[in-house]
């Protein structure tokens, strides 16, 4: 497909860029509730609507709550975005860096205020929800593998410490909302989308409500052949959801998400000299070794709720269970491996997961004035049991010969309670605490070598948050909170043990924190919002990756960490034709007590940059509808040099004038059918940069690229039956 010239485009995005800057700093994440315009300001602004938020485990005006809450809603999840990946809409709330590894094996990092920023596979230490049901394990490991972001209806993200809401891992939410079953009797959409690399996906979405039933099916496939070496992927993901509402005030919900990913190749990460030769290449031993990920999931979830009155009263209790198979060819080489097929031996993982748990809630006012507490208490339960075994493979095909064979549970109970109070009508006061009791344990069933490393590890941790928010004017509500959180290593991590013996290593303890946020929100105008926030958290004992050895991390504490920041968004709608955001971050995250001991060597990394997180983040965003329903999506995403290890001796340089993507699209709407299709054009300015990096890669292995100029194109088709 030919697209146009950088030289071509230009002029039309700088103009685009300056126009935004001239309307305001902006971004649609956080507006509060509008003055009421007159009908001949209606016709000519945008109105911004007030938004209320689910993700305090209460439902609480946002434009009130003393915390930072980024909300992300429909159109900027799915409107002429591929839908395959966080980062997409994720990227727009300040304060969260998504850094997409281009490649599905091991997942997207998501980072809030540094938590998560150093994962090696996945997400971790942030929490991760889905219709209220944890995607995250007793152990800090979040799951994105039942999430169809093309089913997605609004994602909500609490940016900060949360443990004295969801416990373990939760210096940050990401609270996920699929849509609803349309009011009418049926809908069917069919959306089929193709591009660069040979990717593809269709996704056909069924809602069907009759009475008080209602139903949404979503059935969904996504192939790629990669645009690098050894990168391809093939995920199929398959959702229902049924509601029963027997009143106005109750509702019993019942999910069933299944995922069958049966190729997810892993390229791994390059050294300079790789890159700067190909950067389209995989790693070597990734390759010899065939380093992949194959699983499949099931899970299944019950969630009743009850309102009691009209002043917060209310119920909740979600059931949930899973079952999960993963088949992991690894690059890392057999420990101590020195035979003559050493190229290509590697270990192969092979883990049966059975996890499962409950939520409870309950809320209750004291009384019949707004001005009475709402007091809310509750318990989670959430059990996880992994049957792990680590074979020696060649060319990825697992061989007789174990290296690894254990099974690992891990237990997590929290009580909480928490207070929401409004003395006035100007104040808020948010308020709880927490007790979690997280308990490792390992039976060692490989005992060929003459020990039996089982185990049992207990990590328990106390946690609090409190807040309060003033209401000024329209225009401005500051905020202060302190919060804390806690952060249990991950199974994989302790399973990492020096020498590949079983059992858990159990020189790793949770790292802690505790942040100190001071913010404020508001409406300049019915079509100008802003939010702002600076903080200041201290980690300690953080979890961090010292070593990487052919792809097998191994993890320690560091002493402390300093991590400051800001953030601020802004939202401008000046006409109903033309809105625009922007988001920025400024993240300064260092070692504040860190020392590296290797062997009778110590290396003091106090003062060093923390590796993963660049200092500066923005993305700016631009949105035209000129009429007849055309829609013109326009983003740009600037980042800042970071560094990829601790030592700080490897930088990856910044995205320059910034990564551009640019959306068009076109709807029609008959009586009972629609049209929708588009184009995408993704770092339309063709520019090379890096993703992600892998912190601490062995010998210099820590660039992850992107891809360079690529498109993907695809229509929505619509129908529905009113009765």
């Amino acid at each position: 497909m030919l697209l146009p010239s950088a030289a071509a485009t230009r002029p039309v995005i700088l103009l685009l860029a300056t126009s935004t800057l001239i309307a305001s700093l902006a971004t649609a994440q956080e507006p509060v509730k509008p003055a009421r315009p007159d009908s001949a300001r209606r016709d000519t602004v945008q109105v911004l609507q007030e938004i209320n938020v689910t993700v305090t485990r209460t439902e609480e005006p946002l434009s009130r709550v003393p915390q930072a809450i980024g909300v992300v809603g429909p159109r900027d999840i799915t409107r002429a975005q591929p839908t395959l990946t966080a980062d997409e809409a994720l990227n727009n709330v300040p304060g969260v860096y998504v850094q997409n590894r281009s490649q599905f094996s091991q997942g997207q990092r998501i980072e809030i205020r540094g938590a998560g920023a150093r994962a090696q596979f996945g997400t971790r230490g942030v929490k991760v929800l889905l219709d209220g049901i944890p995607q995250t394990l007793p152990d800090g490991q979040s799951q994105l593998t039942n999430v169809d972001f093309g089913l997605l209806d609004r994602v909500e993200v609490l940016r900060g410490p949360a443990s004295s809401l969801y416990g373990n891992a939760s210096g940050g939410v990401v609270s996920l909302h699929s849509r609803d079953a349309a009011p009418e009797l049926f809908t069917q959409s069919v959306r089929l989308q193709a591009g660069s690399y040979g990717m593809g996906k269709w996704q056909a979405i069924s809602t069907a409500r009759k009475g008080n039933f209602s139903g949404v099916l979503s059935l969904s496939r996504f192939t790629w052949d990669g645009f690098r070496q050894n990168s391809a992927a093939d995920i199929g993901i398959y959702n229902l959801g049924l509601t029963w509402t027997p009143t106005k005030k109750s509702s019993l919900d019942l999910w069933v998400l299944l995922s069958n990913n049966p190729l997810q190749e892993n390229p791994g990460a390059l050294t300079y000299a790789e890159y700067n030769v190909n950067p389209d290449s995989a790693a070597a031993a990734n390759i010899r070794r065939g380093a992949q990920n194959d699983n499949n999931q099931q899970q299944a979830s019950l969630t009743y709720q009850q309102r009691f009155d009209s002043h917060g009263g209310a119920i909740n209790v979600s059931l949930f269970g899973l079952k999960r198979e993963i088949q992991n060819p690894l690059a890392t080489a057999p420990p101590g491996d020195q035979g003559a097929d050493a190229p290509i031996a590697g270990v192969y993982v092979h883990i049966d997961r059975q996890a499962g748990g409950a939520r409870t809630t309950g809320a209750y006012r004291p009384g019949t004035s707004w001005r009475s507490p709402l007091l809310t208490a509750g318990l989670d339960f959430q059990r996880m049991r992994d049957d792990r075994q680590n074979y020696r493979a060649l060319r990825g095909v697992p061989t007789d010969s174990i290296l690894l064979d254990q099974i690992e549970t891990v237990t997590e109970v929290g009580p909480f309670i928490q207070a929401h109070w409004t003395p006035s009508e100007r104040i808020t006061v948010d308020g709880g605490v927490r007790y979690d009791w997280v308990t490792f344990d390992v039976q060692d069933n490989n005992t060929a070598d003459g020990a039996d490393n089982s185990g049992s590890l207990p990590q328990d941790a106390p946690s609090g948050t409190a807040g309060i928010s003033y209401y000024i004017a329209e225009g401005i509500t500051p905020y202060l909170n302190v919060a804390s959180a806690f952060e249990t290593p991950t199974t994989t991590e302790l399973a990492n043990r020096p020498g590949g013996t079983g059992g858990f290593n159990d020189a790793i303890t949770p790292q802690r924190t505790l942040s100190g946020e001071l913010g404020a929100r508001g409406r300049l105008s019915t079509w100008l919002s802003y939010s702002v926030a600076g903080f200041i958290s201290r980690v300690n004992d953080a979890i961090v990756p010292y070593r990487d050895v052919g792809g097998r991390v191994y993890y320690t504490n560091a002493g402390k960490l300093n991590n400051n920041g800001l953030e601020v968004s802004v939202t401008a709608a000046p006409v109903r034709q033309f809105s625009a955001f922007l988001s920025f971050t400024y993240a300064n995250y260092r070692f504040a007590d860190y020392v590296v001991v290797s062997g009778t060597a110590a290396d003091t990394l106090d003062g060093n940059r923390v590796p993963g997180v660049p200092q500066f983040f923005t993305r700016i965003g631009l949105r035209s509808q000129p009429g007849l329903g055309f829609v013109v999506d326009l983003d740009q995403t600037l980042s800042s040099s970071l560094t990829a290890d601790d030592q700080n001796t490897i930088w990856v340089d910044n995205w320059g004038a910034g990564v551009t993507n640019l959306r068009l699209s076109w709807s029609t709407q008959g009586r009972d059918m629609s049209f929708l299709p588009y184009l995408g054009l993704a770092n339309l300015f063709d520019r090379k940069y890096i993703g992600a990096v892998t912190v601490n890669g062995f010998g210099g292995r820590v660039l992850e690229p992107s891809a360079r100029r690529n498109f993907y194109i695809g229509a929505e088709i619509g129908f529905r039956t009113r009765s």
